[in-house]
């Protein structure tokens, strides 16, 4: 049963509870719920042994290739609930021409680009979103750099539940566009994404929406934990070496950990970890600093700034999560400059021919910059992730032109 051949009936789904992630204490599922009673993320959990019963490799390869063949391992219990836009698994692309000139054994990108509304982003929001239809969510709003706000807006409109969404003052243009017409309220603040999430937490009782914020609700990371499955069983079920992440909120890195641990429970994958990288910007890396001082939370980031709008997080209420993430895997936090994120975008796009958001581009960067610091080698088997497609953000002017009537002189062009 998929969400192209079934909209109704129900599946085996396996969640037995939703946990406190720094507590442990149990909280209720199949009811509405934003942070535990700790003011902390909650997490989805699983009656893994039965989960391992119900599904298989060999059952799980003959499916569509689509994010709902992992349904045994989310929490969406009936198919009529499902509010889905045709999600792909997105390829994973090897850097052939990077790799000889870097002189890597595997380099790669997984690009998110191809999912709908263009990012990494329909993952998280479609589960929200459809929990949000199966529990009688009717308002929704979150803050958002752009491409959240863009699914949020494309999902809710899909479900007929109404989306307000609060945007930093500085947005780029096309993103704010694309949420106003997939059907969102709109709205520019004079202030960063934080400054927009004061705002939707204020106006929750007044305005009655429910907070889809980074964290401040269990089924986002849900979502994002498909990149996990997917990129597993891409590589045949043994996983590369080093994972480099962009990482603002950090909910793709923290569901991608969880859904290497749930693997290992289930006996699909060994006790074997990807490294995972926390990839920042210098203009915004509260994750990097808190990585390299020791500490288990972030500090507030004052005055920031980065042409990766999407990594510009100045707070994460996940934060602690993030960093257990890359400790955990004896990985690393890098942030990399402004020029360094442009280079990168120019050189993949020769090199390749692949166009690259600003944050998909910092992932190479860093990982180049991570090459010469001997934080990885040559010899490791490397995956970047593109969170975006390039084409929903300035690109340079193009100013070259010809006069048909006149004589062209080929050998300048």
């Amino acid at each position: 049963m998929t969400p192209s051949s079934s909209t109704t009936g129900s599946y085996d789904t396996y969640v037995t509870h939703l946990e406190c992630s720094e507590t442990g204490e149990r909280h209720e599922a199949d009811v509405l719920q934003g942070l535990s009673r700790a003011g902390k993320p909650l997490l989805v959990r699983y009656d893994l042994g039965a989960l391992a019963e119900g599904i298989d490799k060999r059952t799980l390869a003959a499916r569509p290739p689509e994010l709902w063949r992992y349904r045994e391992f989310l929490p969406v219990r009936r198919a009529e609930h499902i509010v889905s836009l045709g999600e792909p698994m997105t390829p994973v692309i090897p850097l052939q021409r990077l790799q000889g000139r870097l002189g890597s054994a595997g380099l790669w990108f997984k690009d998110e680009g191809r999912l709908p509304t263009g990012s990494f982003k329909a993952r998280g929001l479609c589960l929200a979103v459809s929990m949000a239809s199966a529990l009688g969510i009717t308002r929704m709003a979150m803050p958002t750099n752009g491409n959240a706000g863009a699914a949020m807006a494309a999902y809710c409109s899909r479900a007929g539940i109404e989306s307000y969404v609060f945007c930093p003052q500085d947005t780029p243009e096309i993103n704010v566009r694309e949420i106003a017409r997939q059907g969102a309220k709109v709205f520019r603040v004079d202030g960063l994404i934080n400054d927009c999430g004061r705002i939707v937490a204020e106006g929750r009782e007044e305005m009655g929406w429910f907070d889809t914020s980074t964290l401040k609700e269990p089924y986002r990371i849900e979502g994002k934990k498909t990149m996990g499955l997917e990129l597993a069983e891409q590589f045949a079920w043994e996983l590369p070496d080093v994972i480099f992440y962009p990482t603002g909120g950090g909910t793709g890195l923290i569901g991608m950990v969880k859904a290497f641990d749930e693997l290992e429970a289930i006996g699909w994958i060994g006790s074997a970890r990807p490294r995972m990288v926390a990839v920042q910007a210098a203009g915004c890396a509260p994750i990097v600093k808190a990585f390299e001082s020791g500490a288990e939370h972030a500090e507030l980031w004052e005055n920031a700034h980065t042409i990766a709008a999407g990594i510009r997080v100045p707070v994460a209420i996940g934060d602690f999560l993030i960093l257990r993430g890359v400790r955990g895997s004896n990985g690393f936090a890098i942030a990399v400059e402004d020029e360094a994120i442009e280079a990168a975008l120019v050189e993949v796009v020769e090199c390749e021919g692949l166009l690259l958001c600003p944050e998909g581009a910092a992932t190479y960067a860093a990982y180049k910059r991570a090459l010469e610091e001997g934080k990885v080698h040559k010899e490791e088997r490397v995956v970047l992730f593109n969170c975006a497609t390039g084409l929903k953000y300035p690109l340079p002017p193009m100013e070259r032109s010809l006069e048909r009537h006149k004589p062209i002189d080929y050998a300048t062009l």
